[in-house]
């Protein structure tokens, strides 16, 4: 799993503001409609909306980063 973190990361690199800003909407908006299903009917794997929730805030943290210079 660790790794899986880290490849994820690493990716992250290579993508610009534009970019990441765009992976961001589709996120945000695949993770509403994953947690409007789990209120509707349960989901088989309920993990994965946790999962997609830190993948945004990696997101959010590397377009930060790109902004501060970092």
């Amino acid at each position: 799993m660790a790794n899986k973190k880290f490849d994820f990361n690493k990716s992250l690199t290579d993508l610009n503001e534009t970019d990441l800003k765009a992976r961001i909407q589709e996120d945000e908006l695949r993770l509403k409609k994953l947690e409007f299903a789990h209120a509707i009917s349960p989901l088989e794997n309920p993990m994965s909306i946790r999962a997609l929730r830190k993948d945004l805030a990696r997101l959010k943290t590397a377009l930060k980063k790109k902004a501060l210079g970092v």
